[in-house]
């Protein structure tokens, strides 16, 4: 076996020493060097691991383990897109984590400045019936005869609720403020998830026997429903400024943040129709349809789902996406402020999954790395630059 395929599988095992890294690292400033790295990692070593199927679950668990590992002994991590089997090009977008140990080469540790912008957590306002509202976030505790939150979670009951009917259904309002996120269980039973900059009206109970409208007024919300089997029949129907969707009982993401031209509805389970103005079309799972805000043409699609649902399982997914529109992802969660001093970086591609829990300057350094010094990230105070 030849030195640097050596160094390979010691780099793989962690186990590569300062000078050995070295020479990695030089093999990997040039596009030859490149493929050779893709062509040995692909045929010869998981190969060698007998690794005729890649475990995704697993892969995924390893990914966070060494992730928050690394927090703990500083590790740097440069990441290079590299295509190791198709199977964790489907988990990784063809993405190929290279894990770097500083704590192995002699460099001076940066002074570390105070940290302005952090990861997102899960918080809420909650406006009442009576326009009262009520801030929701970890270690407060809120309970009524209705409602209950534990900080985390907000969940509705009929338990203990009248029974006389009130002539117009009271609602309450949920926000998610840039750097939240919050999940819902309304009267019904239906689960929402809801991402950060996100707004939702939806009654405090439904009433028997009418169909069940809730609204997303902005923002992005993923709704796993309750079977209108066990509703006597009642329809479930998402409203957004721009659509309807009538369901039965399914799972579906939709996507409708201020400010986009586009919005779109991805289904994941169960079958739904969108409304768009006379317009009708019916969503089967994996896929998704897209609408623009000034036409009422709507348009279907074949998707990977997983991509677009990523944000409810804590990661964020860039399948060659623009810079720009992974930015204004990032600016969300960390609620933050971009700006581009050059227009010509917004189209640089980036390809990855990472962990939503990740500090944004170690997100900005993935993406650093993988550039080859067409990107440069510098924060002050609580903006990105992008150079």
């Amino acid at each position: 076996m030849a030195e640097i395929e050596k160094i390979i599988v010691k780099f793989l095992n962690k186990e590569a020493n300062h000078s050995e890294l070295e020479k990695l690292e030089d093999l990997l400033k040039n596009e030859v060097g490149i493929q050779f790295f893709n062509s040995y990692v692909k045929t010869q070593y998981l190969i060698t691991l007998s690794m005729t199927e890649y475990d995704v679950n697993k892969a995924k668990e390893t990914i966070k383990t060494r992730l928050k590992k690394g927090k703990r002994t500083r590790r740097v991590y440069l990441y290079k897109k590299m295509a190791v089997a198709a199977s964790i090009m489907l988990m990784f977008g063809m993405t190929f984590y290279l894990f770097y140990d500083s704590s192995q080469v002699n460099t001076p540790e940066p002074k570390k400045q105070p940290n302005l912008i952090v990861a997102g957590t899960d918080k809420a306002i909650l406006t009442l019936e009576n326009g009262d509202e009520v801030a929701l976030e970890k270690g407060k505790t809120y309970q009524t005869g209705k409602v209950s939150s534990n900080g985390e979670k907000l969940v509705y009951t009929d338990k203990g609720q009248s029974d006389i009917v009130e002539k117009e259904p009271l609602y309450n309002y949920l926000t998610i403020p840039r750097g939240g996120q919050f999940y819902v269980r309304l009267s019904d039973g239906t689960e929402v998830w809801l991402n950060s900059e996100t707004k939702l009206k939806y009654p405090v109970k439904f009433t028997e026997c009418n169909s069940r409208n809730v609204e997303l007024i902005y923002g992005e919300a993923y709704f796993k429903v309750s079977p209108s089997t066990a509703h006597k029949g009642a329809a479930f129907h998402v409203l957004t400024k721009s659509q309807e969707i009538d369901v039965l009982g399914t799972e579906f993401n939709v996507k409708a943040y201020n400010g986009d031209t586009i919005m779109a509805t991805t289904l994941v389970e169960g079958k739904i129709k969108i409304k768009k103005g006379v317009v009708i079309e019916t969503l089967l799972p994996n896929q998704q349809a897209t609408i623009n805000y000034e036409s009422d043409k709507i348009n279907i699609e074949e998707i990977d789902v997983s991509q677009e649902i990523s944000w409810i399982n804590g990661l964020f997914s860039f399948n060659e996406k623009p810079l720009d529109k992974i930015m204004i992802v990032l600016s969300r969660w960390y609620n933050t402020d971009v700006v581009f001093a050059n227009s010509k970086q917004k189209k640089f591609v980036f390809t990855g999954i990472l962990e939503r829990t990740e500090t944004v300057e170690d997100i900005l350094k993935l993406i650093e790395a993988t550039s080859e010094g067409q990107i440069k990230f510098e924060i002050a105070d609580k903006t990105i630059i992008i150079k």
